[in-house]
């Protein structure tokens, strides 16, 4: 039990240092078609807390849908961007979609200056990307592309849980405003999570809706487990899930937690196969514990045991 208790308590300060790495994450922000000067100046300034943030991270931004237009449309301007994402680097891509969208009860949409992105596109124009991938969609009528885009490995937020919540949706304004908002950081690692950020923009949506005295028209989803359902915020307690999904499947939120747009000081010095590694662990020891009923004690706390020393170890490696 001491080793057991050992290994929990890891001293970050001993991670080796890392030269700041150029090969950072890109966060690529497509406004839509705003429809009112009024949504275009909300949709401009979202995309502008976006662009703060990854000033600060140290992220490259890629903006589409806010310039004049040029000769092709945005739709085809995203298509040949996700292209030349697809394996440019190893750190993790953000795609965010802002603005509004639509769902005819078969196929939903994003609607962009000219013809509108649906989700079916999408899915195809991500299906060559490797590295990490976060997908939000902050639109109305956005819960079908999460059903379409969900795959393992990767993030996938939407504004609503269904297609047919289709009035204009507030969460993408909080999401941005919070991805970089120490007060977000519940588990005080010094960082804010994509988890962490989808559970406050979620609280905001829904003070909101309660201050006015309005039916909440927009229900957020979070699906980071492939299974295509998503999960709200209100099965959250802190940054753990509290309830269980139903046959056993295994529960969101996990590996949306383990990304940071702007990561802390220990984190940004871990060099990312290091990082890569540690994520990959931690994942398993979360699967432990959830299926920690299947075994006898003995049996769990050896498997817990032998995992946390190998997390352990990524501490005391050397920078190649």
């Amino acid at each position: 039990m001491a080793l057991l208790i050992g290994v929990l308590i890891f001293n970050v300060s001993a991670l080796p240092a890392a030269e700041p790495s150029m090969d950072g994450p890109t966060v690529i922000v497509v406004v839509g078609a705003a429809g009112t000067p009024e949504y275009g100046a909300q949709f401009a300034m979202w995309s502008g807390l976006w662009e703060k943030a990854c000033s600060k991270a140290g992220a490259e931004f890629v903006t589409i849908g806010l310039d004049d237009g040029g000769e092709s449309d945005d739709r085809t301007t995203l298509q040949k961007t996700l292209a030349g994402e697809s394996n440019k680097r190893a750190a993790a891509l953000w795609l965010v979609l802002i603005g509004h969208g639509t769902f005819d009860g078969r196929a939903a949409k994003f609607n962009l200056r000219g013809p509108d992105l649906s989700a079916d596109d999408l899915a195809e124009w991500l299906q060559p990307i490797t590295r990490p991938l976060a997908v939000i969609d902050a639109a109305s009528s956005s819960a079908p592309f999460l059903n379409r885009l969900s795959a393992a490995g990767r993030v996938v937020i939407t504004a609503t849980k269904s297609g047919f919540e289709q009035n204009f949706t507030r969460f993408g304004q909080y999401l941005a405003e919070s991805i970089a908002e120490p007060q977000a950081d519940l588990d005080k690692d010094g960082q804010t999570s994509l988890l962490e950020s989808f559970l406050a923009a979620s609280n905001r949506s829904d003070e909101f809706y309660t201050a006015s005295g309005r039916l909440a028209t927009e229900h957020a989803l979070l699906d980071d487990n492939g299974d295509g359902l998503g999960t709200r915020a209100d099965w959250f307690r802190g940054v753990r899930p509290v309830q269980k999904a139903e046959g056993g499947a295994s529960l969101d939120g996990y590996r949306a937690h383990q990304l940071h747009l702007v990561p802390s000081q220990a984190e940004s010095q871990m060099p990312p196969q290091l990082r890569d590694k540690r994520d990959r662990l931690e994942l398993e020891v979360i699967k432990l514990r959830d299926a920690k009923e299947n075994y006898s004690e003995d049996e769990y706390y050896s498997k817990l045991e032998k995992l946390l020393c190998e997390i352990a170890q990524i501490y005391e490696e050397e920078v190649p």
